[in-house]
């Protein structure tokens, strides 16, 4: 069952409840240390970048360009910007789909290959020639060729 005060009730208990407020408010100031000023809660980094109380001395600073910082991931660079062939093998290949892997002899890394980059058919276990592409998902083959 709910409680009913009156308006003097509930005036009584806001007033209450400032006083009680108020008290706290003067016992944190009371308790808490001396001194508890900006000053003291300031923080400065020193040349190692370690958080310290003590201000550095500015001889001691360095200067950064701003050229020289990269945020972030680097671009990723083309592959075989100077179109060097890599030599693999063909894991898998589905003839009805029209895709396959080829696993990379240098790197081991598995390579997609599509169809319409083939010179001629393949199949699995063939060692075959090729050069990699960036593609939508990762690295894809290109002018892939047997290797006889």
């Amino acid at each position: 069952m709910a409680e009913y005060f009156s308006k003097r009730d509930r005036e009584k208990k806001k007033q209450h409840a400032r006083k009680e407020k108020d008290e706290k408010m003067r016992q944190r100031k009371e308790t808490s240390r001396d001194g508890n000023s900006l000053a003291d809660m300031i923080a400065y980094v020193d040349e190692n970048g370690n958080l310290t109380s003590v201000p550095q001395d500015p001889k001691r600073k360095r200067d950064y360009s701003i050229d020289g910082i990269q945020i972030g991931v680097p671009k990723a660079t083309d592959l075989n910007s100077n179109e060097v062939y890599e030599e693999g093998v063909v894991t898998f290949f589905n003839e009805e789909k029209g895709y396959g892997f080829i696993r990379d002899a240098r790197t081991k890394q598995s390579v997609f290959v599509h169809h319409k980059q083939l010179l001629a058919p393949i199949q699995i276990n063939d060692k075959v020639r090729f050069l990699i592409a960036k593609g939508m998902k990762g690295p894809e083959a290109t002018e892939v060729s047997i290797v006889q």
